[in-house]
């Protein structure tokens, strides 16, 4: 079937619920997709920070293949020994001491303010604006999007407080004797790749450990070495009481999960929480060859290099439509003076593939495993299109 056939199914059977790119892939190779149609292109959205080490990466399709023909799925029953080697490697790199598998970073979240709240016995989460901490109703209630909040207010869960990211006085003022728990990106992916002041998070850590209050990073799109460091609160030097994980985790197969301390996660007992696919042997098979793969082959050091390098090489171009440029490793985002949505399809028919967020931000979350050749080839582009 051709492009058009294929894309008239979606508008014929889809809920429709995504503003897709009009290309249909169809296989890929390191930093590399092509579509149906041949044409090539440069990756610089890696499915939203999630495609780590690009695509078909030889250890990643082998780790998947190999478990796939032993098992696929068992439940949460039984034990499975990648599931248990992952924890403890995984454990072990970390200041947590437990960890629960999902199957997602909503889901990820929602467990986390669960075990929050039965941690407390509190009812209020403070979250920031421009977050975006998932779409289930109570995360959808988390995320600090308004327009998002819109359609379902009926039924959004009350206690959740938003308030201005990188501003620890909103936070102080929002503080109240039945806060369970402050739940904040480390660094805004959604809202528009926004980094917060060097001192922000450590402030929060200090306020919730003066009040027991649980203290949340959601690492969903900044972890597994996206921002240099395996998670990005480690740039902040912060020791969170739960940190939420997913995207980069699989490498592209889905996979979710929540590190917590001894303290908080001893609240949960059998019943409390629970997921039938989330830690299978087949997700869990794939995660630990992605976590070898970015301890053993210097992937943080390619991650800081080139993204240090990225981030200078967008800084001259030195454009009046430019507003910033800001990020880490390879999370980065330019922010115009203008809406955004016309460079990402202008820069998809030179060859590359990229995201706008918060209207004018171009955002930029391409396999860790970029060159710096490649990103002179993206600049060149882009350079061309400003």
């Amino acid at each position: 079937m051709n492009t058009k056939e294929l894309i008239e199914i979606e508008d014929n059977y889809f809920i429709n619920t995504f503003t897709r790119q009009p290309i249909v892939l169809d296989h890929g190779e390191g930093v590399n997709v092509w579509d149906i149609d041949g044409n090539k292109y440069i990756d610089m959205f890696a499915g939203i920070a999630v495609n780590a080490l690009g695509h078909n990466h030889p250890k990643l399709v082998k780790a998947i293949q190999e478990q796939a023909e032993k098992l696929i799925h068992i439940s949460s029953i039984y034990y499975n020994e990648p599931a248990l080697i992952y924890a403890k490697k995984l454990i072990e790199l970390t200041s947590f001491d437990r960890i629960f598998y999902s199957n997602s970073g909503a889901e990820a979240n929602e467990g986390a303010i669960k075990l929050a709240v039965k941690y407390t016995g509190k009812s209020e989460v403070i979250s920031t604006v421009e977050s975006f901490h998932g779409r289930t109703v109570m995360t959808l209630a988390a995320t600090g999007h308004e327009h998002y909040h819109e359609p379902f207010k009926a039924i959004l869960p009350k206690g959740f407080i938003n308030v201005p990211y990188n501003d620890i006085d909103a936070i102080k003022d929002a503080i109240t004797e039945n806060t369970a728990a402050i739940i904040v990106e480390p660094i805004q992916g959604e809202g528009g790749v926004n980094v917060p002041d060097i001192g922000y998070l450590k402030e929060i850590e200090k306020i919730c450990n003066e009040k027991d209050i649980v203290f949340i990073v959601d690492e969903v799109q900044t972890g597994f070495g996206r921002c240099g460091t395996l998670f990005a609160h480690e740039l902040f030097d912060v020791k969170p009481d739960i940190m939420t994980m997913a995207k980069g985790i699989g490498g592209g197969v889905p996979m979710g999960g929540i590190l917590a301390t001894e303290k908080v996660a001893s609240a949960f007992v059998p019943g409390d929480h629970g997921t039938t696919f989330g830690g299978g042997p087949l997700v869990c098979a794939a995660a630990n060859a992605v976590l070898d793969e970015i301890l053993a082959e210097d992937i943080l050091d390619n991650v800081n290099e080139v993204g240090d390098y990225f981030v200078e090489e967008l800084k001259k171009l030195d454009k009046e439509i430019i507003a910033d440029v800001r990020g880490k490793g390879l999370m980065v985002g330019l922010e115009l003076t203008e809406p955004g949505a016309e460079y990402v399809d202008k820069l998809r028919e030179k060859g590359f593939l990229i995201n706008c967020t918060a209207d004018k931000v171009l955002r930029f979350v391409p396999p860790l495993i970029i060159t710096k050749e490649d990103i002179d080839e993206f600049v060149k582009a882009l350079d061309e299109i400003l």
